[in-house]
């Protein structure tokens, strides 16, 4: 059963000006995703890879009906199975992140 959606889109370009010296990585990203972040090597691809986080993050707590001021962002946290596939660690909720050269977006459906 289904019980909530959420679904947020971010520009990738003011992702790039709220990260310098990597403040957004550190303020939004648990350790594991942080270490994640760090493993990749081009500058546009972590880029990419924060801004979905970030659209992810907003995603779940729209889904959960809270917004991000009642959930913090790091308790939020999305990894990647073998494959690539997202998922929210310790949640029952299915995401999906995709970017373009200009937006990330991502959608959660919290499932029970």
């Amino acid at each position: 059963m289904i019980k909530g959606l959420g679904t947020d889109i971010i520009e990738i370009d003011r992702i790039n000006q709220a990260n310098k010296n990597d403040r957004l990585a550190n303020r939004i990203l648990s350790e594991i995703e942080f270490n994640n972040y760090n493993n990749i090597k081009s500058n546009r691809r972590k880029l990419e890879f924060l801004a979905g986080r970030f659209a992810g993050k907003e995603a779940y707590a729209k889904a959960v009906g809270t917004g991000i001021g009642k959930l913090n962002f790091k308790h939020i946290e999305i990894l990647n199975e073998d494959n690539g596939k997202p998922y929210i660690n310790g949640r029952s909720a299915l995401i999906s992140i995709s970017h373009s050269k200009m937006y990330a977006t991502a959608t959660v459906i919290i499932i029970d």
